[in-house]
């Protein structure tokens, strides 16, 4: 794939086969090892327009509308964020930054990722982990994940020891303080002029097919 840096993607992450939400991004870097985008903070992006509120990963698949469900403008709520997307890796890292740009630590993103033109379609794995600066790691969403393993919209008991596997592989990097988490990118700083992205057409998928 080829892409000038500052291009605006579309990072559409996705919880048991359904959209949660399409949020523009610009790329930073793209290598044959894997890219870099960048997120800015308050960027105009589309969520999924739940009844009565809540979360998607709360809804059990079988209890959501085939076709998916609408969707409706927001803005990215957390903070900037730096992520790397390794090429066939099933993780992506964040370096998330807060005020005045400040680099608060990284998330490991256990996720399994299609490219299709300007979209990245993120099948998220439930399963995550956060780093501190001082590269002190933690599990996140360990139940969840548990609870899941075995649904048919989400993953098998093999598949999820895979992707235990994958993040236990991260945490060892971590430890090491090997890249990603050897201090790399922990000063990024955007160009001025990218600026914040506009918020794009309505996304045209709402719903993950199997094999993307």
């Amino acid at each position: 794939m080829t892409g000038q840096p500052g291009q605006v993607l579309r990072w559409n992450l996705f919880i048991g086969g359904h959209l949660s939400s399409s949020v523009p991004v610009r790329l930073v870097e793209r290598t044959d090892e894997g890219q870099l985008v960048w997120l800015q903070t308050g960027t105009p992006m589309w969520r999924t327009d739940l009844p009565g509120g809540g979360h998607l990963r709360d809804l059990p698949p079988e209890e959501r509308p085939a076709q998916g469900y609408a969707v409706t403008p927001d803005r990215w709520p957390m903070g900037s964020a730096l992520i790397h997307q390794p090429a066939g890796a099933g993780h992506a890292v964040f370096w998330f930054f807060g005020r005045k740009h400040k680099f608060r630590g990284w998330y490991v993103n256990l996720e399994r990722r299609l490219h299709h033109g300007e979209d990245i379609d993120v099948a998220d794995h439930e399963l995550d982990i956060t780093v501190s600066p001082d590269r002190s790691w933690q599990w996140k969403d360990e139940r969840s994940f548990a609870e899941k393993t075995g649904h048919p919209a989400y993953w098998s008991s093999h598949e999820a020891a895979a992707i235990r596997a994958e993040g236990e592989r991260m945490a060892r990097c971590a430890e090491a303080r090997a890249f990603p988490f050897d201090g790399s990118w922990c000063d990024f700083r955007p160009p001025p002029h990218w600026g914040v992205p506009p918020l794009p057409p309505a996304p045209a998928r709402t719903v993950l097919r199997p094999g993307g």
